[in-house]
């Protein structure tokens, strides 16, 4: 959170120069205790920002917070010879409701001085009106790959869909939790992805795009009238796999079925 806010108060130059390269290194007693690449990198931060971080620090942790610079070359070589601090201690107050941060309401935005720390760090770096309109935390994952290999080979209309779908979806890397699986219309996918129905359903009914990107399937509901259509369930694939040309080429196959059983061959009578 202090690097997110020290880089949206400064040039971006200046950030990756100065403050990217710093290292937490313990926290003990009050004191936080950082490790700059070389001397240069100390000065610079010692004369420029050591009040502003102590300041963010102290909001954060919830008492006053003094910041020592060490240079620590390596640190960054990852030598034995590295200095032995204390780990940064956790916060023992966690911020409440991450997840919620562009929900404030506007009686939220108080002066800082009204404020709670924690509420001050999340409207400073989450709570103005722009924040809230663009929502920068749900951004999506696109892979260089993507652009360059599926592109030319779906198409845009087809690549549009994609992206669309997995807006719909949640998939973090890091931890492993994906939710891939979802109930939606064809009309909402050609919302997202501005393009007409017909076009979407030429797309989920590609071989390509079933092969390695979506399934769905019809769901239907009785009703008094009979049997009537309640839109689509759909699969995800949310990793970018090879192209057909890659995987003959490297030698390694994608997975043949990635989709759940339930997600077999699909209803094409939709489309027709």
């Amino acid at each position: 959170m202090v690097l997110g806010e020290l880089r949206a108060e400064m040039s971006r130059a200046l950030f990756e120069t100065w403050v990217q390269p710093m290292r937490p290194l313990g926290y003990q007693k009050g004191v936080f205790t950082l490790g700059a690449i070389n001397t240069f990198g100390r000065a610079w931060v010692e004369e420029r920002l050591n009040s502003r971080i102590s300041q963010l620090l102290t909001a954060f942790y919830g008492e006053q917070v003094s910041v020592k610079v060490l240079v620590t070359n390596s640190f960054y070589r990852g030598d034995d010879a590295a200095p032995i601090i204390a780990p940064v201690a956790p916060v023992e107050k966690p911020i409440k409701k991450p997840l919620e941060r562009f929900k404030l309401e506007e009686e939220d935005f108080e002066p800082e001085e009204a404020g709670s720390p924690r509420k001050i760090m999340l409207q400073r770096a989450y709570g103005s009106r722009r924040a809230r309109l663009i929502q920068p935390e749900r951004g999506m994952f696109v892979t260089g790959y993507l652009f360059s290999k599926w592109l030319p080979l779906l198409g845009h209309s087809a690549f549009t869909v994609i992206l669309a779908a997995r807006s719909m979806c949640y998939w973090n890397p890091m931890t492993g939790e994906l939710r891939n699986v979802v109930e939606t219309e064809m009309g909402e996918i050609a919302e997202r992805a501005a393009v007409s129905v017909r076009t979407v359903k030429d797309v989920l009914n590609n071989h390509q795009v079933q092969e390695y990107f979506l399934r769905y399937r019809v769901r239907r509901v009785m009703t008094a009238n009979g049997v009537r259509t309640a839109g689509i369930s759909m699969q995800v694939r949310m990793d970018d796999p090879l192209i057909p040309q890659d995987q003959v080429d490297s030698g390694i196959e994608e997975e043949e079925h990635w989709y759940l059983p339930e997600f077999g061959p699909s209803e094409r009578s939709e489309s027709e």
